[in-house]
């Protein structure tokens, strides 16, 4: 319709056939032959019409919009409203974007949406529980990135695909089953569920007893400083609880993945916020397979595992120290409000509960495996880099991840997989 409209729009002198022919181009034979056809009478400003048509030329002229442009026109030629997903060129991304607001006053968020052009629909229902249209004002409000006066955001998410002719892919418009976005189950629900249900790592019945495989020691005095061995940090029942409940997820959602993803590479546009773990990896580790990543979670159960037994947290590779980095970092996170639920409230008391930074401190040999996230130190994971050798961090690689390390027990090699 563009490239008619500027046909009538221009004459024989002024007309640029290029439009034209690079869509007749794309067209088979009969389609492009009729649609030269037309456009040569909207050139010559005649149209030939059946005896008793009622739709005249001068209405047709009429009709023509003269604030469209040659863009307009390139863009109706280059992805086409009524367009699938096959007929498109290049590549088509579909973004998913979920946001959640707490409207605290809305009465002020009224006032704003409609200070910014925005009107309520009618509404005469009597019965509906929003006569003032709040959520259609939170929408209008919503699209922009800004914060809203009158309420705060709880959620605020975006993932993107790209859609595949082989995947069973269509844009919108033309797909045969409804277009429903999945961001996966609320964290703090799986934590939550996590804990209520049953966190075992390997083949216990029933929780450990923290509070008697960690038994605390008084300490000596409430010097912060003080250097006698009854005054040093403690690894406490209740710290320990939280890192094993985490490092009991982190398996769960690292076997789960495993189920989903296979041995398909992750791609973090398309998976991230499904995938609970390999997406949180460092990139190197995207294209590790399925049996890989199931040793991966094992990592996770072998940690907590140790934590089952009475003792400290001891990584004996690479992947075991990567997995409890994580479960510290997720652990710090959670408020202390959070921790003391259900069996763990329970738990005796102590100064030194929940303090995360300390386990990272004791839990760890050195800082070399963090440094596979950062983009500055590409390549450091190869023994032979200049940096690597520096440093003295040893083979990084992905393939080398489970490579005992020297100075520590080795694990069982024969001890299977929970899952």
């Amino acid at each position: 319709m563009g490239i008619l409209q500027q046909a009538i729009r221009s004459s024989s002198d002024t007309w640029k056939p290029e439009l034209l022919e690079e869509l007749c181009a794309q067209l088979p034979d009969a389609p492009a032959s009729s649609l030269r056809s037309a456009a040569r009478h909207a050139l010559a400003g005649v149209w030939p019409m059946a005896p008793g048509s009622y739709l005249k030329w001068d209405q047709i002229s009429d009709g023509v919009d003269e604030g469209a442009d040659a863009a307009a026109v390139s863009r109706a030629v280059r992805t086409p409203g009524d367009a699938r997903l096959a007929d498109l060129a290049g590549p088509v991304v579909r973004v998913e974007v979920l946001r959640e607001f707490h409207v605290h006053d809305p009465q002020a968020v009224l006032k704003v949406a409609r200070s910014s052009g925005w009107e309520p629909l009618p509404n005469d229902d009597p019965e509906d529980d929003d006569p003032q249209d709040v959520v259609g004002a939170v929408m209008w409000l919503g699209e922009s990135d800004r914060e809203i006066d009158g309420a705060d955001t709880i959620t605020d998410a975006c993932q993107g695909l790209k859609l595949r002719t082989e995947s069973g892919h269509e844009v919108a418009d033309w797909s045969e089953e409804p277009v429903v976005a999945d961001f996966g189950s609320g964290w703090r629900h799986k934590r939550a569920v996590r804990r209520s249900d049953s966190a075992k790592p390997s083949t216990a019945e029933e929780l450990p007893d923290f509070a008697a495989l960690f038994k605390m020691k008084p300490p000596h005095c409430e010097d912060l400083e003080c250097q006698d061995e009854r005054c040093q940090w403690q690894l406490t029942p209740r710290t320990a609880d939280v890192l094993y409940t985490e490092l009991c997820v982190l398996a769960d959602q690292a076997y789960d993945d495993c189920e989903e993803l296979g041995d398909r590479p992750v791609v973090p546009d398309e998976h991230e916020g499904h995938w609970g773990v390999f997406a949180c990896l460092p990139k190197q580790t995207f294209a590790a397979d399925l049996q890989w990543r199931r040793r991966f979670a094992r990592a996770a159960d072998d940690l907590a595992g140790d934590l089952e037994r009475g003792n400290w947290p001891q990584p004996t590779c690479t992947a075991e120290e990567l997995a409890l980095h994580l479960a510290v970092r997720d652990a710090g996170d959670r408020g202390n409000e959070e921790h003391a639920v259900g069996e763990h409230g329970s738990l005796p008391t102590h100064q030194d509960d929940y303090d995360f930074d300390k386990c990272a401190k004791v839990f760890f040999q050195d800082s070399d495996v963090p440094m596979l996230y950062s983009a500055r130190c590409d390549g450091i994971e190869d023994p032979d880099d200049e940096s690597n050798r520096y440093m003295g961090i040893g083979d990084l690689r992905t393939a080398a991840w489970f490579e005992p390390f020297l100075n520590v027990p080795v694990r069982d090699p024969h001890r299977g997989f929970r899952r």
